[in-house]
């Protein structure tokens, strides 16, 4: 499945690979030799540290290169948002409830549903995925259908809008 995200998005999935790649991994490697020569491997819980380590660093590698080979770059400044759309920030109203919610659309690795950036793939964006401000429409919600208007559609940069952006700090395993 093709993945969708922003250029800033795919920028950080590229700077986490190569920081795990170039700079942790041979760390972690150095670690487990260094605890490697410390003699009897089978009760040495450096050593079994270090190994442990370099497995979760060579499964989030894997993890990384699928995710950068199936990414599609998408630069959503470029798009026009008079429809729904992949970067778009939407304001919809509850038409039972007249609460009003703001959602903006983005890549999987980028979305943080607590702060408004959903799933490109969440049922909620299919949902508003083409539609026009002033279109109605329901979606089906494990005990409930909820009934919604598009009030608004505009563009708001979504690494703005982030709260938990990663930096190389969270790149490590520590």
């Amino acid at each position: 499945m093709i993945e969708p995200m922003s250029v800033e998005g795919y920028d950080v999935l590229v700077e986490e690979f190569k920081f795990l790649l170039e700079v942790e991994k041979p760390k972690v490697a150095e670690e487990k030799l260094i605890a490697a020569a410390c003699g009897d491997r089978s009760e040495n819980a450096d050593y079994h540290a270090a190994k442990e380590k370099l497995r979760f660093i060579e499964r989030r590698l894997f993890y990384l290169n699928s995710m950068i080979q199936k990414s599609q770059i998408i630069d959503p400044a470029t798009l026009p948002h008079a429809r729904v759309s992949f970067g778009s920030s939407v304001t919809i109203v509850n038409l039972e409830t007249d609460e009003e919610e703001s959602y903006t659309l983005c890549g999987v690795l980028e979305s943080e549903p607590e702060n408004g950036l959903i799933s490109i793939h969440s049922p909620l964006a299919r949902a508003l995925i083409g539609k026009e401000e002033e279109d109605e429409f329901t979606i089906q919600l494990p005990h409930a259908k909820k009934k919604y208007e598009i009030l608004k559609i505009e563009y708001k940069n979504i690494f703005s809008l982030k709260k938990n952006i990663r930096t190389k700090v969270d790149f490590s395993f520590h």
